[in-house]
C-alpha cells in the first residue's frame, strides 16, 4: 500500500496556516501592551503561514482520503511540525536564543504537559506569554480530536469504546460525522474557556491573566504567567476555586459535557469513568486534606479566622493539587513535595492516574485502570471456572478481548517507558528521585516533578540531551504511546 504523501503534506500545510493566525493573535497582544516584540512575532506568523501555504499549493487537487498509514504520520509528524514552527516566536523575539530551550518550551506547551524551563516568566513581553498560553489552547483542541476522531479509527489503547458515544469512522475513511463532533465539542470547549476567563476577571484577575490561565486550565497544560504560579493567589481563595472547578471540568470527557448541553444528564450520572473519577477526587482530596492540617504547613488566607482559615486552606491546597495532578494540569499552589514524605509518595502515584478519556488532560486513564483492575478480578474466576466465559463490563456493555489486550498493553508499554525514561535521566547525571520524577512526570504530561524538577523550580537545570529526552516522553505520553512508536518499526514502512 503506498503512503498518500500529498494528504499528509497538506494537513501538514494546514497546520502551519492555523498555527499562524494563532501567532497574529499574540502578535495583535504585543501590539496592545508595546511590549516590543510585535514585529518578531508576526515574522513568526509571516514566516509559519507562507511554509503551510506552499505546502498546500504543492498538494493542490490531492486525493482527500486518509487510511490508518497516514493517520499514524498525520498525527505524530502533525505534533512535531507545530513544535517546530512553535519555537519561532520565542526565537525571533530573543525570549529563549537557545534552540533546545525553544522546543522544549514548545513541545511541552503543545502537549499540555506545562514543564518549563523560564526562570523569570514575568519579565516575558506579554505577547510571547500569551503565545506560550495559546500553544496549549491549541494542543488541547488537537488532544479533543484525537480522542474521540482518530484514535479509535487507528485502534490506539481501548480508545475505540468511544465509538457508541462519540460518532466516529467508518471504514478506512474520516467520516463526515467526525467533523461534526469535532465542532461540537471545540465550541464547549472555547465556551469553557470564555466563560472561565469572565470568571477569573471578576474574582480579582486582570484580563490578560485571566485569559492566559484559562488558556492553560482547559488545555489540562499548567503554565502561569506569574512565577509563583496560582501561590500568587494564595489570599484570593475564589480564583482558586475558580481554577479548581474549571481543572475538573476538562480533566473529564467532553463527551459528557455534550450531554449535560444537551439534557442527557442520566448518561453523564451513569458513566462508570466519571463515577470512579469524581470518587478517586473526592478520597483523594479528603486524604490528603487531612495530612495537611496534621502535618504540614499551608498559606493561611488573611480573610479568615485562624481555625476556619486553617481547615478552608487545608481543603482548598488539597483539592487543587489533586485535581492538577489527576487531570495532569500542572498548576501549583504549594510545593506539595514538601509537605509530608507520605504525601510525597502519595502524589507521585496520583501521576500515573490520569484523567478522563476523551478529556485533554494526560496519563494512563481512569478508563483504562478500570478496565485492567476489573480483568484481574476477574481472572480469579476464570482460574476456578476455566472453562466459563467471563467477560469484561464496561459501562454495563461487554468489551471484546481485543480492546482488554489493547489497554493492558497500553499499561505495561507505559511502566516500561517509565522505567526506560528513569534510566536515561539517571545516565545523564540527575540523582534518582529528580529522575524518576521526570520521567513520570514527562511521559504523564503533568509538569512539575520531584528533586531538582520539583513544584518550585523548572527544568532548566536539565542537560540538553535530558531537555530533548523529556520532550520526546511528553510526545509519547500525549500521542497515546503507539501512535509514535509503531512510527519507529521497520514493519510499518514495509509496503502490504
Amino acid at each position: 500500500m503506498r503512503l498518500n504523501t500529498r494528504i499528509i503534506i497538506h494537513i501538514m500545510g494546514l497546520l502551519l496556516l492555523c498555527n499562524g493566525s494563532f501567532m497574529l493573535l499574540a502578535a495583535f497582544a504585543s501590539g496592545i501592551f508595546k511590549d516590543g516584540a510585535t514585529l518578531d512575532i508576526t515574522l513568526a506568523a509571516i514566516v509559519t503561514m507562507l511554509f503551510g501555504m506552499m505546502a498546500m499549493f504543492y498538494t493542490r487537487g490531492h486525493k482527500k482520503e486518509v487510511k490508518r498509514k497516514e493517520g499514524y504520520i498525520v498525527v505524530t509528524f502533525g505534533w512535531i511540525v507545530m513544535s517546530i514552527s512553535g519555537m519561532l516566536p520565542y526565537l525571533f523575539s530573543g525570549s529563549i536564543p537557545s534552540i533546545t530551550d525553544a522546543f522544549f518550551e514548545t513541545i511541552s506547551g503543545y502537549t499540555t504537559t506545562g514543564a518549563s524551563i523560564l526562570n523569570d516568566i514575568e519579565s516575558l513581553p506579554e505577547g510571547i506569554l500569551l503565545w506560550r498560553s495559546l500553544t496549549h489552547w491549541i494542543g488541547g483542541m488537537g488532544i479533543i480530536v484525537l480522542a474521540i476522531a482518530i484514535l479509535p479509527l487507528l485502534g490506539i489503547g481501548g480508545m475505540q469504546l468511544f465509538a457508541a458515544e462519540a460518532p466516529g469512522p467508518g471504514g478506512d475513511k474520516l467520516h463526515p460525522r467526525i467533523t461534526d463532533t469535532a465542532k461540537r465539542l471545540w465550541l464547549i470547549y472555547f465556551g469553557y474557556t470564555v466563560l472561565e476567563t469572565l470568571l477569573l476577571r471578576l474574582a480579582g484577575m486582570t484580563f490578560f491573566d485571566a485569559i492566559n490561565h484559562s488558556l492553560a486550565t482547559m488545555s489540562t497544560g499548567g503554565f502561569s504567567t506569574k512565577n509563583a504560579s496560582l501561590a500568587f493567589w494564595n489570599n484570593e481563595p475564589l480564583i482558586q476555586y475558580i481554577i479548581i472547578v474549571f481543572m475538573f471540568l476538562a480533566g473529564s470527557n467532553f463527551v459528557l459535557s455534550y450531554f449535560a448541553f444537551t439534557r442527557r444528564v442520566q448518561r453523564i450520572l451513569k458513566d462508570e469513568e466519571f463515577k470512579y473519577y469524581f470518587g478517586f477526587i473526592a478520597i483523594f482530596s479528603i486524604l490528603v486534606a487531612l495530612g495537611i492540617y496534621y502535618k504540614a504547613d499551608v498559606v493561611v488566607s488573611e480573610f479568615h479566622p485562624m481555625v476556619w482559615g486553617r481547615v478552608e486552606s487545608a481543603f482548598r491546597h488539597s483539592l487543587f493539587q489533586v485535581i492538577a495532578v489527576v487531570t495532569t494540569t500542572g498548576f501549583v499552589t504549594s510545593d506539595f513535595t514538601s509537605w509530608t514524605p507520605f504525601l510525597t509518595v502519595f502524589f507521585f502515584g496520583l501521576m500515573f492516574l490520569g484523567g478522563s478519556a476523551g478529556s485533554t488532560a494526560g496519563g494512563i486513564k481512569v478508563m483504562r485502570h478500570l478496565i485492567i483492575i476489573k480483568n484481574g478480578i476477574l481472572e480469579f474466576k476464570r482460574t476456578l471456572h476455566p472453562n466459563a466465559i467471563i467477560p469484561v463490563r464496561y459501562n454495563q456493555k461487554t468489551v471484546s478481548e481485543h480492546i482488554v489486550y489493547n489497554v493492558i498493553a497500553f499499561f505495561v508499554l507505559y511502566m516500561l517507558l517509565f522505567i526506560i525514561g528513569s534510566l536515561v535521566l539517571g545516565f545523564l547525571g540527575l540523582d534518582f528521585i529528580s529522575a524518576v520524577g521526570g520521567a513520570a512526570s514527562s511521559l504523564g504530561n503533568v509538569g512539575p516533578a520531584f528533586g531538582s524538577l520539583n513544584p518550585v523550580s523548572n527544568y532548566d537545570s536539565l542537560p540538553d540531551a535530558g531537555k530533548w529526552w523529556c520532550g520526546f516522553l511528553m510526545l509519547l505520553g500525549r500521542l497515546e504511546l503507539f501512535t509514535v512508536l509503531i512510527i519507529l518499526t521497520p514493519y510499518f514502512w514495509k509496503k502490504t
